[in-house]
């Protein structure tokens, strides 16, 4: 029985549609959405802003922003915002980001631990309504505060997850965050070794794993048609395995695989190239590392993510039909 999960959004819906889907989501006893942050076409905030405002119990987390392009402060404050509008229903959600994309905008993310640890401390630090000096080597803050005027001046309850995919992360993670958010299109068994990992930061800080939340992003490509199912899966598997080296590597795909793969997509890839790419890949291969095909096939995949630790399934939508997979997982 899955009794916790959340849904996942990014910038594939408009966020009207977004809003009604989480709706749904929170009518369907979905405990969160979280809004992804990652490439430069939708900011977290604005949306996740609309969800509160629209919903009454569901929990809005940000899905990851980084911690680079807005300084600690300024993270504090915004999230503050956030829980005025829907108290207690805010996490906030932070991770490294990635290149070349931060690089292409001018940021050079040296020590991403020592970085990640300094903003949390003084996010958290101020988000409970301390007085904060610090002088770290990437957070400088001098006598600060959230200077709240009119309405709750006390602390806040906004946990603080850490998306983390490599090992020193998970580490970092398990010790100072309140939650990690796993990353998708892995793997079940990667989280055994996440776990240990998680459970090796937790125990440096008299913490035990069990304190810390472990919600996790799910690919799920549902639809009664179970090929349509499988082959929405298998286009994101196609263009992952074209791209990016080290989830080939993670999947055991063969080289010579991958560089034909390589060779039938252009730059940008057009759908015609993707749908030939994608009949070289086997759906063994896609099941690995996403939910897709029919609603039996989604949910038992899930599960064998709860199996390995993950505590609440962020489910990351591709078919057309947002609510029918919100239905396949309605928990009342």
């Amino acid at each position: 029985m899955i009794d916790r999960v959340a849904l996942y959004l990014q910038d594939a819906h408009p966020i009207r549609d977004g809003i009604e889907y989480v709706k749904y989501a929170e009518e369907k006893g979905f405990e969160a959405v979280w809004q992804a942050e990652s490439r430069l076409v939708r900011d977290a905030i604005v949306p996740m802003a609309a969800f509160a405002a629209c919903t009454e119990r569901i929990k809005v987390g940000s899905g990851v922003i980084n911690n680079w392009t807005r300084n600690a402060a300024l993270i504090a404050a915004t999230f503050l915002t956030l829980d005025d509008l829907a108290p207690d229903r805010v996490i906030c959600g932070i991770g490294a980001w990635w290149d070349p994309l931060a690089s292409n905008v001018g940021i050079q993310r040296t020590k991403p631990l020592q970085a990640m640890r300094e903003v949390v401390e003084v996010v958290r630090r101020l988000l409970n309504a301390e007085t904060v000096t610090f002088e770290g080597e990437f957070v400088q803050v001098r006598g600060i505060k959230l200077d709240v005027v009119h309405g709750n001046t006390g602390p806040r309850n906004v946990p603080i997850y850490i998306g983390a995919t490599g090992p020193k992360m998970l580490e970092l993670s398990g010790e100072i965050a309140d939650g990690v958010v796993l990353n998708y299109l892995v793997k079940p068994e990667y989280n055994l070794e996440a776990m240990d990992r998680i459970e090796a930061g937790a125990k440096r800080a008299g913490r035990s794993i069990d304190e810390i939340d472990r919600p996790q992003l799910v690919v799920c490509s549902m639809d009664p048609d179970r090929r349509r199912g499988l082959d929405g899966a298998k286009k994101m598997v196609t263009q992952y395995l074209a791209q990016q080296p080290h989830f080939a590597k993670a999947l055991g795909a063969d080289a010579s695989l991958v560089n034909e793969i390589k060779s039938r997509l252009g730059w940008p890839a057009t759908e015609e190239e993707i749908e030939s790419a994608m009949e070289l890949v086997p759906d063994e291969m896609v099941q690995m590392v996403a939910a897709a095909g029919s609603p039996e096939e989604c949910r038992a995949k899930v599960q064998e993510y709860i199996d390995n630790g993950c505590t609440c399934p962020i489910l990351y939508p591709l078919g057309p039909d947002v609510k029918y997979m919100i239905d396949a997982f309605a928990v009342n």
